[in-house]
């Protein structure tokens, strides 16, 4: 793939529609993105995630104000570097706040960096000013947080790039019915493999005893689908989105999926330097991108046509069908960001990738930052 001329390589190595948040129109229904978290080695991990469940979502987010107060970038442009991956669609917000003059209307002037490392190299690359801020899954971040990195989250970007998909010809519609088969996947500690096994443990699904999880390239998963070497598949958009429209798969559920519905998948986080030296930039990188979101839910064609600059597969009309079907409008801050980061964190607790004496409260509080007001 070709990057733009704004991008550097850095190489280290049936969902429903949802409610308003932000955005006049309702999400489409049907019309990912660094590094590795610790696999998951869950040891009779078909209980129920009772706690879990009672920590459930408020029925409406509030709004995610991109026009936040706080203290106005001034001078000139200050300079930056966004790590992301340009073969991400979930990461569309960066290139649609670039194109769209939506950093330079920040004060911003922002270089990005196509990161290609682990999670771990990635984080370490942030806290340590070799960049300034990134994008990626929450399911792969929040382990690597744990290990304790200066780095920050300051914004969830959107929810919906995360797809387990299953085989129709073996007739795989639920995940009850996929008790004892074969999955697909790209890694053994992808964002969809955690996110898929947090799904399985609530339906008291052992995902280590109940179930087969086997590595394959992520671009030949819907072929080991295909040959009957595997019944389902779980990655994320666009391989995913372009996979289920190619008519041999089922959608068994996303990541947007009943009690997912409010969910956000990826955000955005920066340096703690640089929030403590600057907080006016950081804030200013933080609304761009939020506003950028509001863009991508507005507008996803045109998000699209931004994005397809720095490559990416799928037809223009695919990537706008993509975003469209994502949740980019749903970015939240402050008080439920961290009860979300909470959630995860007591999920990822039950299937035994954090550790037992995380305090998922504590953490909320350690890895969020509000840099807005």
């Amino acid at each position: 793939m070709e990057n733009s001329k704004n991008s550097r390589n850095f190489t280290t190595e049936g969902r429903k529609p949802m409610r308003p948040y932000l955005s006049r129109r309702t999400v489409l229904g049907l019309a990912g993105a660094f590094g590795v978290a610790t696999p998951i080695a869950m040891v009779g991990g078909a209980r129920a995630l009772t706690a879990v469940k009672s920590a459930s979502l408020p029925d409406e987010l509030p709004l995610c104000r991109t026009t936040m107060p706080g203290e106005r970038l001034s001078g000139p442009q200050r300079a930056l570097t966004l790590a992301w991956n340009a073969t991400s669609i979930c990461t569309a917000a960066a290139p649609v706040a670039k194109e769209r003059g939506i950093f330079a209307k920040h004060n911003l002037d922002v270089d990005f960096i196509n990161f290609g490392g682990s999670t771990e190299q990635l984080l370490e690359a942030i806290a340590t000013g070799k960049a300034d801020a990134g994008i990626g899954m929450a399911l792969r971040w929040l382990k690597p947080l744990e290990q304790g990195f200066d780095v920050r989250i300051t914004a969830g970007v959107h929810g919906g790039c995360i797809r387990l998909l299953g085989s129709k010809a073996a007739n795989i519609t639920s995940l009850e019915s996929l008790r004892g088969k074969t999955i697909a996947i790209s890694d053994q500690a992808s964002p969809a493999k955690n996110f898929c096994s947090i799904a399985f443990a609530k339906k008291g699904i052992d995902p280590v005893r109940d179930v087969d999880w086997r590595q394959y390239p992520a671009d030949l998963l819907a072929l080991a689908v295909e040959k009957g070497e595997a019944q389902a598949l779980t990655d994320n958009d666009p391989r995913t989105y372009l996979w289920l429209k190619g008519g041999k798969l089922n959608e068994v559920m996303t990541n947007l999926s009943g009690e997912f519905s409010d969910r956000i998948c990826c955000v955005l986080a920066i340096r703690g330097s640089l929030i403590r030296s600057e907080p006016a930039a950081a804030g200013a990188l933080t609304r761009s991108v939020l506003e950028a979101g509001d863009m991508v839910a507005d507008r996803p064609a045109d998000a699209a046509a931004a994005y397809s600059v720095y490559g990416g597969k799928g037809s223009l009309d695919d990537l706008g069908a993509m975003l469209a079907s994502h949740t980019h409008h749903n970015h939240p801050i402050g008080t439920e960001l961290k009860r979300q980061i909470v959630l995860y964190a007591s999920e990822l607790k039950e299937v035994n990738v954090f550790k037992r004496s995380t305090d998922p409260t504590k953490f909320a509080e350690r890895v969020y930052v509000d840099v807005l007001s």
